[in-house]
């Protein structure tokens, strides 16, 4: 047990920062539209997101492991290839496995914790479809990322669902404020998996994983990843003239584009193709981490504006 918490406590925050943009942006949702916040229930929320990501994470690894993915894999670094500490022998499978599962049952805890402060029996399923598509992104029978389009997962789990919660746990009502701005959060850190699948194509190939760079190729992908960026901030620019209650959003969203440029120029064909790069990688993580925050901003000083 002692090395199992050991495990959980090693700093990984490049599986860590996706918790992050997604719960400010909701919460701050959430204050715009009632001027204020519990800002427990808000800590609650973002280690509990925290928290599966990190045994999400885990449990890829220990999978992975089985698989032979990461095994495999000769370009693994920071953002791709998993963690590397089984292949390293920092620890064994069965610990990579009980400290996955008990981030997981943790996560499970804080869930049950914010229902019990709420009395709200929705925010439990909202937890428990977190939960359970962290364990199946590479658990089987499901295998997500082995047999779907990840992307679309992660859109959902990292995009969409957190941000409507942590706005949800905040309102108790279902509206569609959230919307938009849980869209570009989705659809960049839908980015960052696609960006830090090209590394883990030759391998992913070699155990049948089949993800979107498998499918139809690095130059492809390439295209897949430039227009996706480039459709969220044009429409970024229509909801910043045009709908005016998430335009503080829109503002912080697009003071974020000459990072998402860089980010862009930087995942040339050659680059994304040599052995072991992270550049590229890195920029698109901090532009879904600073965009995220950029719109949280946004949107808070909107709702001091609107006070006055």
């Amino acid at each position: 047990m002692k090395k199992v918490l050991l495990l959980l406590c090693m700093p990984q925050p490049q599986f860590l920062l996706p918790a992050i943009p997604a719960i400010l942006v909701g919460t701050s949702l959430a204050f715009y539209r009632c001027s204020h916040v519990n800002l427990l229930l808000a800590f609650l929320a973002l280690f509990c997101v925290v928290l599966i990501n990190a045994g999400s994470n885990m449990v890829n690894d220990y999978f992975d492991h089985l698989s032979g993915n990461d095994w495999l894999n000769s370009n693994a670094a920071t953002f791709n290839g998993g963690s590397q500490f089984i292949q390293k022998g920092i620890v064994s499978p069965n610990i990579m496995i009980k400290a996955g599962l008990l981030a997981l049952l943790l996560a499970a805890a804080v869930g049950c914790l914010i229902v019990f402060l709420t009395k709200d029996v929705w925010l439990l399923i909202l937890g428990l479809a977190g939960i359970l598509g962290g364990f199946f992104w590479t658990a089987p029978p499901f295998k997500v990322c082995y047999r779907f389009i990840g992307e679309i997962h992660i859109f959902l789990m990292f995009g969409i669902l957190p941000t409507f919660g942590a706005y949800y746990l905040q309102t108790s009502e279902v509206y569609l404020l959230p919307l938009i701005p849980s869209i570009w959060i989705g659809l960049l850190i839908a980015m960052v998996l696609l960006i830090n699948s090209i590394p883990d194509r030759e391998a992913d190939q070699k155990v049948n994983k089949r993800t979107l760079v498998v499918r139809i190729g690095v130059a492809r992908a390439l295209i897949v990843y430039r227009a996706v960026i480039a459709i969220s901030y044009l429409s970024a620019i229509i909801s910043s003239i045009f709908m005016p209650e998430i335009r503080g959003a829109s503002i912080g969203f697009l003071l974020s584009l000459p990072l998402a440029v860089l980010a862009i120029n930087s995942a040339r064909y050659d680059v994304m193709v040599a052995s072991r790069v992270t550049i590229p990688n890195k920029l698109t993580i901090l532009l879904f981490v600073v965009s995220g925050c950029f719109m949280a901003i946004g949107i808070l000083l909107q709702s001091k504006c609107c006070n006055f």
